[in-house]
């Protein structure tokens, strides 16, 4: 009211007024030891006790005298608890309102329920949710004059769905706002742009019922037909709220949300302002078309982006572009015997999301060399494998230790602003030449598991046989070795060298990337999770590691016996070799991958410490802002240029929150005929599935059913409890000691090969992978049936069943070339 706003005259009984009536009448311990033991009668005997005790006395006397300087005549008499306004702990509209109560007795009595409602049910299911202690509340009660209100609603000065600053939501109805508050109403419902006043969108809802007042109170009436469907507030008057709503967030230096009134003259009146709680990031809009920066190519969403499932944050894009295309450019020219074109190949964004871009006429080229070098490759066969194995051993695999360990050992806060940008540059280059010498041996890898499990289902598997991954689990790799190191340090003695033992296994694992995007934390830097996995080993969860791995051992060596005794001598033959092959390779693919982010925690840690230089000069608000700056900007402040980048930082982060709403087309353009021929083999599934079944691969074998707990990231990872389906976007190796708790794993992204399809068979627990959709359509908490075998996860609490799924096998046809191939080359010697 100082400030000038239209505020109703009035006036507060204040939280002692509560406490000196709860005192008077005996009443205050016993209703908060009722409120604490929750009972399920505890709200009724709570209500009773305030029914029992009428307002008399000085609080009375003074409720009287305020309510006749004031003029007598209608008021609302609302409630203001004290949690209202705690960070996370609104309690805002679990109190009741009474309007237009008239006369001092009716005054009185509505002051008193307002304490009562305190303690109704749902105000104290609330607090409880919230950890509010039932001795720490009490409630305030404020007493306006009453507006004849012809119409009413709420003003949010921010937009709580996208959590936009500069965007307000208005919902807007007739009559008294009593319901409105309540939800018993529809509402008109309307964004609008905070700068302009512009309505940005509008609903107009059928408005069938309305608050009035009446002599004793309200109730509600039939809007009249005429105003159904009529727009409770124009243009202008929307622009007129939304602007009174900016004044009043700028005097509390907040967002708020506000309950308004508005007139028979047109007049807008302020009855409450509180802040928002639980006010989300602002988020951009939705992407919902994807132009491609360049025509005449092809943009795919295959290998990397297993790693790269989010948009990629500026100063990650920015220099990932280059490195990769120089990387994926020597091998592609190495593959195909010849060196690619400029502009051939590069690795852009379509709306923050990584793509592989393949120029036209540079696939046209590949695809006129692939028959050469498709018989290059066959003839070289096992011997191509073990050379690009021994390749990565020998050479990929230490010189990408090297070049880590020489920055490494550079301590940041020595280095200039250049200097560290070029070790950033250094050693994304020589992570992406290591993903890339990875990438050469994982098809051959990757082929061999696919050439046995192919094989092995159309010419040796019988009904009731185990599946062909069966074969393939028992051996040791680095992921299960982090898990079997964080087993260990749950088993050891809490003394002075654990802590050293923690760190040797950070020293050791703590490069395992959540998101390859540099912005993302990896384990070293939060080792929370990690924390969380070691408690709950420690707690008895879980099986021990160990002994799951020899069981399976020794399933896989009994089941390999077995199967060999009743083959005939040729497919016993073809067997072994192919067997030996798929389990020769398995591990080296996890091993190699577990390591390609050996120079993130050392890139992380550069680029921080840029980071704090830059909050230090006003550039940025905070040191990891860095990573929302794009590469010329940098370049620019180490070169001595100091500009204000905090606006652009907060709009880009906007922008990326939207972004990452939004599901990208594994293809672009667009082709329906190809997406199909690449669906079988790139991660993810095209279109939108409907129904109470979600489809993807079946990627480890079993069923089981459960709840779901759906993680967004590392910051998740505790709230996963016990025998619950974990539910992600992707699972990469810094996932693997979740796997130890989750009954199954279901995933957008992924396929029969990918990382969480190994671990998971390793682990014995159904697998759902490239599903495409699932953290969308599955909520956290919802029952469902995870059928590794069929590829499908049933959405138990949705309606209709879903139809028979067949299980995805290898084509007999890929069986029969490979057997034909491998007899040929055995007649040939």
């Amino acid at each position: 009211m100082r400030a000038g706003l239209p505020v109703p005259p009035g006036f507060v009984v204040p939280t002692p007024a509560y406490a000196a009536f709860v005192a008077d009448a005996g009443i205050g311990a016993e209703v908060v030891a009722l409120a604490r033991a929750g009972e399920p009668d505890a709200a009724d005997r709570i209500g009773a006790l305030f029914a029992g005790h009428p307002l008399t006395g000085p609080v009375a006397d003074a409720v009287v005298r305020a309510y006749a300087d004031l003029g007598g005549g209608p008021v609302a008499v609302r409630s203001s608890a004290t949690v209202e306004d705690l960070e996370g702990a609104s309690s805002a509209g679990q109190q009741d309102t009474y309007l237009h109560r008239t006369g001092a007795d009716a005054v009185l009595a509505a002051v008193r329920d307002c304490w009562a409602s305190l303690w109704t049910a749902r105000a104290m299911a609330y607090r409880a949710r919230a950890g509010v202690d039932p001795g720490s509340v009490s409630l305030a009660v404020v007493v306006q004059r009453m507006v004849a209100a012809r119409s009413s609603g709420v003003l949010f000065t921010a937009d709580p769905a996208s959590g936009r600053r500069d965007r307000a939501a208005v919902s807007a109805a007739w009559g008294l706002g009593e319901s409105v508050v309540g939800g018993t109403v529809s509402t008109d419902d309307l964004v609008v742009d905070t700068a302009t006043g512009a309505v940005v969108s509008r609903t107009v809802a059928d408005k069938a019922v309305m608050t009035v007042a009446t002599a004793t109170g309200t109730r509600e009436d039939p809007v009249p037909e005429n105003r159904r469907r009529t727009a409770v507030l124009d243009d202008a008057a929307a622009a007129e709220l939304v602007a009174l709503g900016v004044r009043i967030a700028g005097l509390f230096g907040s967002p708020q949300d506000v309950e308004w009134a508005r007139d028979a003259d047109g007049a807008f009146h302020v009855v409450q302002a509180r802040p928002i709680t639980a006010l989300p990031e602002p988020t951009g809009d939705v992407p919902t078309s994807w132009p491609v920066p360049h025509p005449g190519g092809t943009y795919f969403r295959a290998s990397i982006v297993e790693q790269l499932p989010d948009p990629l944050t500026p100063l990650f894009a920015d220099l990932v572009d280059g490195s990769v295309s120089r990387s994926l450019g020597a091998l592609m020219a190495t593959a195909f015997g010849a060196p690619l074109r400029d502009g051939d190949l590069s690795f852009p964004t379509v709306n923050g999301y990584a793509y592989y871009f393949y120029r036209n006429t540079g696939l046209i080229r590949m695809l006129l060399r692939t028959p050469q070098a498709g018989r290059a490759l066959l003839g070289r066969g096992a011997g191509e494998l073990r050379g690009g194995v021994d390749g990565w051993r020998e050479r990929s695999h230490p010189a990408y230790v090297a070049e880590v360990r020489a920055w490494s050992g550079r301590d940041p806060a020595g280095l200039t602003g250049a200097e560290i940008l070029d070790g950033v540059g250094a050693l994304l280059d020589a992570g992406t030449r290591y993903y890339t010498a990875v990438q050469s041996i994982i098809p051959l890898a990757a082929g061999s598991e696919i050439v046995f499990a192919a094989f092995y289902d159309a010419l040796v598997r019988r009904a009731g046989d185990p599946a062909a991954s069966t074969f393939l689990v028992g051996f040791d790799s680095r992921p299960l070795q982090a898990e079997t190191s964080l087993y260990d340090l749950a088993h050891a003695p809490r003394d002075a060298a654990w802590d050293e033992r923690f760190r040797a296994h950070l020293a050791a694992f703590g490069h395992t990337v959540y998101n390859l995007d540099f912005a993302s934390p990896v384990p070293a830097d939060d080792p929370g999770p990690l924390h969380a996995t070691i408690r709950f080993f420690a707690d008895g969860g879980g099986t021990d590691p160990y002994e799951r791995q020899r069981r399976a051992a020794a399933l896989r060596d009994e089941l390999t016996r077995v199967t060999r005794a009743r083959l005939d001598p040729l497919r016993r033959a073809l067997f072994d070799r192919l067997l030996a092959a798929a389990q020769r390779t398995g591990p080296v693919r996890e091993d190699a991958l577990a390591d390609v982010g050996l120079a993130w925690p050392a890139m992380r840690r550069m680029l921080r410490e840029l980071g704090r230089r830059l909050v230090d000069d006003g550039v940025v608000a905070d040191a990891d802002d860095v990573f929302w700056l794009r590469h010329a900007e940098l370049r620019g402040y180490v070169d001595g240029v100091r500009a204000d980048h905090r606006a652009d930082v907060d709009a880009r982060r906007m922008v990326w929150r939207g972004q990452r709403r939004a599901t990208p087309p594994q293809l672009l353009p667009e082709r329906p005929w190809m997406s199909r021929l690449l669906g079988a083999v790139m991660p993810g599934r095209e279109g939108v599935q409907t129904g109470p079944v979600v489809r993807g691969t079946g990627a480890s074998a079993g069923q089981v059913t459960a709840r779901a707990r759906v993680l967004d990231g590392p910051g998740d990872f505790a709230d996963l409890v016990p025998g619950e389906v974990l539910v992600a976007r992707i699972t990469t190796p810094a996932w693997t000691p979740l796997f130890a708790m989750a009954a199954a794993v279901v995933t957008d992204i992924g396929g029969p090969l990918s990382h969480g399809s190994i671990v998971a068979r390793e682990y014995g627990i159904p697998a759902v992978l490239g599903t495409g959709s699932a953290t969308g359509r599955i909520r956290t908490g919802q029952p469902v049936r995870v059928d590794g075998d069929a590829g499908t996860v049933t959405l138990l609490d949705e309606p209709a069943a879903a139809e028979p799924a067949v299980p995805r096998r290898w084509p007999g046809w890929v069986a029969a070339a490979v057997v034909a191939g491998l007899i040929v080359r055995r007649l040939r010697r």
